[in-house]
């Protein structure tokens, strides 16, 4: 069986958000870049378990970017990537980065394609669907649980109020959250032998991009907060009534 992996690098959580030229780019110095949590703990971690009942498993790895994303995607082959493709191509524009990726799985025959649910930067959510129509494979979003036996896959996912259990034959697409497995870490062996293990670097096929970037903006600041006596619980009141603004 040969899984496809869709990864992408995002800053870190902690990660001091600015912005440059007019507020039309993010600006990278200081950042701290690390692949992007949903693709890692779940999407990637579900794939090596799915090795570890089958060695015959080969897990690849893909991601559309520069290369300045080849750390992450070394972290990712550390983690038990196979081997990995870079799309050598730069864009936020999540249909011209689904057709990059379209392309590497119509080359590799995969039965599996797993991506994250979303990417913590722009959390658009939309990857997954686009590569599975760009590859005309059954979809299912918001996988919790992914079971398979031979050529079916058992997969759990979230729904408004519940959960709803799907049964699909492969090859399928399946985008994961959290539930889906458990987030590990590199070990030493790992990362030696993902010094060695095979990263591509493909240039990317014509696509047009159906978005760009008209402006970014920080949320306002957050205000400051009023301490009340509890000697004053009229004062409360008051506030409450004239001040307060309900989100």
């Amino acid at each position: 069986m040969k899984i496809l992996v869709c990864i992408s690098k995002t800053p870190d959580t902690t990660a001091k958000i600015a912005f440059t030229d007019n507020n039309t780019k993010f600006a990278p110095d200081g950042v701290q870049w690390i692949i992007n949590p949903y693709d890692e703990w779940y999407a990637l971690v579900r794939a090596i378990e799915l090795k570890e009942k089958d060695a015959s498993t080969a897990i690849h790895l893909v991601t559309v970017g520069a290369a300045d994303a080849e750390p992450i995607i070394r972290k990712a082959l550390a983690l038990g990537g196979d081997e990995a493709i870079r799309v050598n191509a730069d864009s936020h524009d999540s249909f011209y980065i689904a057709s990059q990726i379209a392309e590497v799985a119509k080359q590799g025959g995969y039965d599996l394609v797993f991506t994250g649910k979303e990417t913590i930067d722009y959390n658009g959510s939309s990857i997954g669907g686009m590569v599975a129509e760009l590859l005309d494979l059954p979809y299912v979003s918001l996988a919790t649980k992914f079971e398979l036996n031979g050529i079916t896959a058992t997969i759990t996912r979230e729904i408004e109020g519940g959960e709803e259990v799907c049964e699909v034959s492969l090859p399928v697409a399946v985008s994961c959250q959290k539930g889906m497995a458990e987030a590990r870490i590199p070990n030493m062996r790992g990362i030696m032998a993902a010094r060695t293990k095979p990263l591509k670097v493909v240039e990317p096929v014509a696509v047009d991009a159906l978005t760009s970037v008209v402006s970014f903006e920080l949320p306002p600041a957050k205000a400051g907060v009023k301490l009340v006596s509890p000697d004053t619980p009229e004062e409360l009141v008051r506030l409450l009534h004239e001040e307060a603004k309900v989100i």
